[in-house]
C-alpha cells in the first residue's frame, strides 16, 4: 500500500482483532473508520483520536447500510484504502439444534454482510486503482468439527466468495487477504457473546466436551490481538502478498495437517476417480503421463 496516510474501515471495530488492527492503525497515524452495534465502545478511541477516528453505529446483518459508511469514510477522510470485513459471532449448536434462522444468521454476517460492504466500497477502490479487502474468517474457514457447523457455513462461504473475488478485482490493483485466526484472546467465547442452539439430549455425549472446551478457554487463547494486528499489517505491507493467511499457531498446525490429509486422500484415491471419465473424451488438461493437450 504505497498511500502515505491510509483511510481504513473496520467493521466489528469495538473489541478483538478489529480493535487490535483499529488502534495500530491508530498508532501509526492512519484514519478509521470504526463500525459496531454499541459505539459507547469506542469513546477511548474517539477522544484520543478526534481527527482521525469515526465510529458509526452498524450491525453488519444491515446490508443496505453499507453504502452509506463507505460514503462517509469518503467525505471525511477522502479515500478508502483497506476495508475489514471483521464484524461476526459464533455459534455452537449440532446440524439438527441449529433452526434455519439461526443458520441464515451465520450466512447473513460472515457472508452477506461482508459482501455489501465489498459492493460499497469497490467503486471507490477501482477510481483510485488501489485499495485492500481484507477478510476475517477463521481456521473454521477451512476445516470444521462437531458442532460448529452454522458458523463454519458462513465462513467457507466467505472463502469461497472472497478467492473468485481476488481475481475479479487483482486486475484494478485491489487486494484480498483471507485472515484464518485461530483462538485469539477476545471476547469471541464468552458466554454473553458465542451463541448456543437449544441443547437435545441426544447429542450431549458428542458435544458435551466441545461445549466445556469452548467455554473454558476464554481468558486463556493463545493469539494476542495486538501480534495479531501486527502480523496482518506486515502482510498487508508485502510486494506480492498471499491469498490466505492462517494466523496463530493453532491455525498453521491444524490447517498443514488438513492440506497434508486431503492431499494424501486426493492421491489414494486418483486412479479410482479418473476412471469416472469417459476413455475417449478430450482432457481439459495434460494427461498425468505428459502430452499437452490443446484447451
Amino acid at each position: 500500500m504505497s498511500t502515505s496516510t491510509k483511510t481504513w474501515i473496520i467493521t466489528g471495530a469495538s473489541s478483538g482483532l478489529g480493535r487490535a488492527l483499529a488502534e495500530a492503525a491508530l498508532a501509526a497515524g492512519e484514519q478509521v473508520v470504526g463500525t459496531a452495534r454499541r459505539i459507547d465502545r469506542f469513546e477511548p478511541l474517539a477522544d484520543a483520536h478526534p481527527e482521525r477516528f469515526l465510529a458509526v453505529a452498524h450491525d453488519v446483518r444491515d446490508v443496505d447500510g453499507a453504502d452509506g459508511i463507505v460514503h462517509a469514510a469518503r467525505e471525511r477522510f477522502g479515500r478508502v484504502d483497506i476495508l475489514v470485513n471483521n464484524a461476526g459471532a459464533g455459534q455452537l449448536g449440532a446440524a439438527e439444534e441449529v433452526s434455519d434462522g439461526q443458520l441464515s444468521d451465520m450466512i447473513a454476517q460472515h457472508l452477506l454482510g461482508p459482501a455489501a460492504f465489498v459492493r460499497s466500497v469497490l467503486p471507490v477502490m477501482r477510481e483510485q486503482e488501489s485499495g485492500a479487502i481484507v477478510q476475517m474468517s477463521s481456521q473454521g474457514g477451512r476445516l470444521s468439527f462437531a458442532g460448529v457447523g452454522s458458523y463454519s457455513a458462513g465462513k467457507f462461504a466467505l472463502e469461497g466468495w472472497s478467492e473468485a473475488l481476488s481475481a475479479e478485482v487483482a486486475p484494478f490493483g485491489i487486494r484480498v487477504l483471507i485472515v484464518e485466526p485461530s483462538r485469539f484472546r477476545t471476547g469471541f467465547n464468552d458466554v454473553d457473546v458465542l451463541v448456543s442452539a437449544p441443547q437435545r439430549t441426544e447429542y450431549d455425549g458428542v458435544l458435551a466436551g466441545i461445549r466445556r472446551d469452548l467455554s473454558a478457554v476464554s481468558g486463556r487463547q493463545e493469539g494476542d490481538p495486538a501480534r495479531g494486528a501486527a502480523v496482518i499489517r506486515q502482510v498487508l505491507d508485502r510486494h506480492n502478498p498471499p491469498l490466505r493467511l492462517p494466523l496463530g499457531d493453532e491455525a498453521v498446525y491444524n490447517l498443514t495437517e488438513l492440506y497434508r490429509r486431503e492431499l494424501r486422500n486426493v492421491e489414494e484415491l486418483a486412479a479410482l476417480s479418473r476412471s469416472a471419465d469417459f476413455p475417449d473424451a478430450e482432457p481439459t488438461r495434460p494427461r498425468p503421463s505428459g502430452g499437452s493437450v490443446t484447451p
